[in-house]
């Protein structure tokens, strides 16, 4: 056995030798290698800092050489702008030699003038002395003219002077006079001519219907029997229509047909529309009466509504106030001699505002004004006075501007116009009122009616000629000077008025006229 340990404890310590042999060698390999690794690592830093060191100098070199052109450059915009500094000092240097040469040229002859001024000052001189004795020559000449006159006309000096004032006096008086008159009838001829052409322009641009409206006041039935179906039992249902609707309904012999009377036209359109409904439908009862009438009254009120917002729209005024619109729309049932007054306000906002437009006024003021100059007809049953004069106030309640406040007040000269829109409105009134179609009459009873008025005014004394102008609106009367005279004029006016008033009927107002001329004429030869 102890043959076999010796061999084992050689072949222990030669492993064991051998490990330790070759962890040493290990380690000395992984030194090498890790020193190859640091002179490795070494080497690219060194190639990075010689990259490095060449990228910083071509930097640096770029950056020179910029610099450099930098400067090249601002070097030669310094030049260029030295030298256009010294051209500029150049042209100024010579301008300032041209303006020195011209203010010595100057200065010699402003020396010139002066020793010319001085000359003629002292030839002034002497010419005033010379002029100051033939003064005092005359002088004492014309004292003894004087006192020889006196002494032959017997007036002093001052009663001479107090004539010939007079006299000239006298004669300019008469020549102003004649002037004055020249200058007026000049001024009223080119007037009356531009009025005429602003007038017709404005009724050839005004494209309007001619047919004249009513307002329906009968309403038809299928038949007569539903007569007894309207007046209902011992009367109920037309007590029920007449409370609700606050109109008389007729109904008497006139076949297929009842009978409206009221009024207010708005009541009368109501109570149309209601009846007309309860017909169609066939129940009537006072029950179904009361719903049907308020549907009818809204459909109005609707109608109203839409009305006043159109006639508004057409015109292109939109800022009026609510309760004017409805005011307006009112008008739609309203006529004047079978004119509907919504369309008729329309048609003078509209020639208004054309006229306004000719002459250079404000045209949406005209057209304001003349749209509501009527607006007082739609209150007219509800409050008492002239039609113009309840406009305006409603106008002016709705905060209206004073000028359209005005134009309406002025329209049927309730107030005297004072601004052009209130002319112009009166003007627009008279064209839409009077142009031939606009109202119901006939041609024979127009004719009939400017020959009556013609007729009146002839039938007074002083009289020589009389014209029925302006659709009748107006009566011009030419009188005899050598039987009237200018107080008397005032009085034939008034004596015309009143029997016109009288005698006639007659739409709106009519206005007299009384024209009295005297003509000196005399020729020279």
């Amino acid at each position: 056995m102890d043959g076999y340990v010796i061999p084992l404890i050689v072949a222990v310590t030669g492993i064991v030798i051998g490990g330790v042999m070759g962890y040493v060698f290990g380690q000395k390999r992984k030194e090498v290698d890790l020193q190859d690794k640091v002179v490795e690592a070494e080497k690219q830093a060194e190639t990075i800092k010689d990259q490095a060191q060449k990228e910083a100098e071509q930097i640096l070199k770029e950056g020179r050489l910029e610099i450099k052109d930098e400067l090249y450059k601002r070097q030669r915009g310094l030049e260029r702008e030295l030298k256009r500094k010294q051209k500029e000092a150049e042209r100024l240097e010579r301008r300032l030699q041209h303006k020195e040469s011209q203010l010595d040229s100057k200065l010699e002859n402003q020396e010139r003038l002066e020793r010319q001024l001085t000359d003629k000052r002292t030839a002034v001189d002497q010419k005033l002395q010379r002029m100051r004795q033939q003064e005092e020559e005359f002088e004492v000449k014309f004292q003894e003219i004087q006192r020889q006159c006196e002494e032959i006309s017997g007036l002093t000096r001052d009663q001479a002077r107090e004539m010939l004032l007079k006299s000239l006096e006298e004669q300019l008086g008469q020549e102003s006079a004649a002037l004055i008159r020249r200058i007026e009838a000049e001024t009223k001829e080119i007037a009356d001519k531009k009025a005429r052409q602003i007038i017709t322009l404005a009724i050839q641009r005004c494209s309007t219907e001619q047919v004249s409206e009513s307002t329906v006041s009968v309403v038809q039935l299928p038949g007569d029997d539903m007569k007894g179906r309207i007046i209902g039992r011992e009367g109920r249902n037309i007590r029920a229509l007449e409370t609700e609707t606050g109109c008389n309904i007729i109904v008497d012999d006139t076949p297929e047909a009842v009978v409206l009377s009221c009024f207010d036209p708005i009541r009368r359109e109501v109570a149309r529309l209601a009846l007309s409904k309860l017909v169609e439908d066939g129940r009537i009862h006072p029950g179904r009466i009361e719903e049907v009438v308020a549907k009818a009254k809204k459909e109005i009120n609707n109608e109203i509504q839409e009305a006043g917002e159109q006639a508004a729209f057409e015109l292109g005024i939109h800022d009026l106030h609510p309760e004017l619109i409805k005011f307006l729309g009112r008008l739609k049932f309203r006529t004047s001699y079978g004119q509907n007054i919504l369309r008729h306000v329309v048609e003078v906002a509209q020639i208004c505002g054309m006229m306004a437009a000719e002459i250079g006024a404000d045209v949406k003021m005209a057209k304001r004004a003349a749209l509501l100059h009527d607006i007082g007809k739609s209150v007219s049953f509800e409050m008492e006075g002239p039609h113009a004069l309840v406009g305006a106030e409603l106008c002016r309640k709705h905060n209206e501007k004073p000028a359209v406040v005005h134009a309406v007040a002025a329209h049927h000269n309730e107030e005297e116009p004072k601004t052009i829109i209130a002319v112009l409105v009166q003007a627009s009134d008279a064209v839409s009122a009077a142009r031939p179609g606009a109202r119901r009459e006939t041609l024979e009873s127009y004719i009939k009616r400017l020959e009556s008025l013609e007729e009146i005014a002839k039938s007074f004394d002083g009289v020589e000629k009389a014209y029925a102008i302006q659709a009748g609106r107006e009566v011009r009367i030419i009188a005899e000077p050598g039987k009237i005279t200018d107080n008397e004029c005032v009085k034939l006016a008034r004596d015309v008025t009143r029997k016109i008033e009288d005698e006639l009927q007659y739409p709106g107002q009519i206005k007299v006229t009384v024209c009295r001329e005297t003509r000196a004429v005399e020729y020279a030869k």
